[in-house]
This record gives structure tokens, C-alpha cells and sequence, in this order.
């Protein structure tokens, strides 16, 4: 199971936000590069990056910081999600050295282009579900759909999506603990490996999640925990190599 360090990024700055709300930001660093030269020195073995700005206006917006990380640590997988609603933004980021990319809004609004996406770029599509009380959200986690993130999951089953980044919004950036139990659901409902996201505070939430893992999570995302001092990276992705049932792909 891999512990994913995250950096948001928000008018050029590495912050974090309190339930996916854009006017409730805490800015961490100025420099996102340096930053993601941080959590690679401290053990990370993927990066997850989410253009937050791109995610609101459905277009990159941070992209040349995204190319800057990618250039600068070439042998860091990177994740990156947030406005990515065609085939062009994949082709470049993918061009730029980005090994994944993640579709929201345009996984749930279009299923079929996750499958046309998976075609064209097999092994680098993952899909990103962010639910509120078991409902998917779009947009920035602006809207809240009438859909069921494990409906949703389904539908991804025979398209080639190499993971699903699955959010719970309530816990997102608020320090309250991972949802392990609704992330093992969603594990559960399909065949895909699931990357838990949201809440993850400390190594008790590792621990869960570990212990959990042969369900199929196959990582943990961290953002605000790893800002703020309650989890260590390498503490964490230790623990993970040694008691998780599951072994992720770099």
C-alpha cells in the first residue's frame, strides 16, 4: 500500500483546503517544486498532485508547475487530477512525464470517455470519485450528483482504469480520520484498486487501512496530516510495507 503525499495547488501555491472549500485554504509553501523534493526525500514513492483552480474552471491552470515537478524528479511517479476533460490534456501531461492522470467531473458527467481514455492511454487512467454521504461530486466538489459512488465504480469494471481515487469530502482536510469503512465498499463493488483520500490524520488511520488492504486499497493519499506533523511519511510507508496486504505498483 503506498502513502501518497499530496500537494494542492491554488493560485500558484501549495495549500490545503477544509472540504474541498476553496474560500477555507491554509497556503504551506510558496514553492511546489521544493516541496514535492520534500516528500520524495522523506521516502514517497507517487505524488499526487490536484490542480484546484483547473478543477473550477474544467481547463488546466497549474500545468506548468505540474511540467516543473515531473521535469525536475524524473523517476517520481506522479498523480494529477483537476480539470483534465480531454484527450489533449492527457496527451500532455503524459508528454511532460506525468505517469497518471485522474478523471472526476468527466468520469461521472461521460462514463464512455473513461473507457475511450483507458484506449488510448492504457495503464495511465485513473478515475477519481469524491462522495458526499455515498453521493459522487463534480465540479470542484461544487455539485453533489444523484449518483452512487459504488454504482459508478461498476461501471469502470471492464475499462482498464488502473485505480480510483476515492475522496470522502466530510472528512477531506478536516483532521477527523479516514472513512475506512466506505472506502472498503467501494473496494469491494469492484475490481479496481482503490486509493483511499480524505481524513487520513495519523498512523491509526494507516494502521486501518492496512489492515484492510487485502479488500483491494492499494494507497493512502495525506495531505493535511503530513503539513501539520501528525503522520511521517516514511513511518507510514514503513508500516505499510510490513503489515499491508496488499502490495501496490509504483
Amino acid at each position: 500500500m503506498l502513502i501518497i503525499p499530496a500537494i494542492d495547488l491554488k493560485d500558484g501555491k501549495c495549500v490545503r483546503l477544509r472540504q474541498g472549500r476553496m474560500d477555507d485554504s491554509t497556503v504551506f509553501s510558496d514553492d511546489p517544486v521544493d516541496m514535492a523534493g520534500r516528500w520524495m526525500d522523506q521516502g514517497a514513492r507517487r505524488l499526487h498532485l490536484v490542480d484546484l483552480n483547473g478543477a473550477f474552471d474544467g481547463v488546466p491552470v497549474h500545468a506548468e508547475i505540474v511540467n516543473a515537478i515531473a521535469k525536475r524528479f524524473p523517476n517520481l511517479p506522479i498523480q494529477i487530477g483537476g480539470g483534465i476533460r480531454s484527450l489533449d490534456t492527457i496527451d500532455a501531461y503524459l508528454n511532460a512525464g506525468v505517469e497518471y492522470v485522474i478523471i472526476g467531473t468527466k468520469a461521472v458527467k461521460e462514463p464512455e470517455f473513461v473507457t475511450e481514455a483507458c484506449a488510448a492511454f492504457p495503464g495511465h487512467i485513473i478515475v477519481g470519485l469524491d462522495a458526499k454521504d455515498g453521493k459522487v461530486a463534480t465540479d470542484g466538489w461544487a455539485d453533489v450528483s444523484s449518483v452512487e459512488a459504488t454504482d459508478l465504480a461498476k461501471q469502470f469494471d471492464e475499462a482498464g482504469v488502473s485505480s480510483i481515487v476515492y475522496t470522502d469530502i466530510a472528512r477531506d482536510g478536516m483532521m477527523q480520520g479516514v472513512n475506512v469503512e466506505a472506502t472498503v465498499r467501494l473496494a469491494q463493488a469492484s475490481s479496481i484498486p482503490v486509493i483511499a483520500s480524505g481524513g487520513v490524520t495519523n498512523m491509526e488511520d494507516i494502521k486501518a487501512l492496512a489492515a484492510q488492504a487485502d479488500q483491494g486499497i492499494c494507497g493512502a493519499i495525506t495531505g493535511r496530516a503530513i503539513y501539520e506533523g501528525t503522520l511521517d511519511v516514511k513511518e507510514a510507508q514503513d508500516y505499510s510495507d510490513i503489515h499491508s496486504g496488499y502490495v501496490a505498483k509504483d
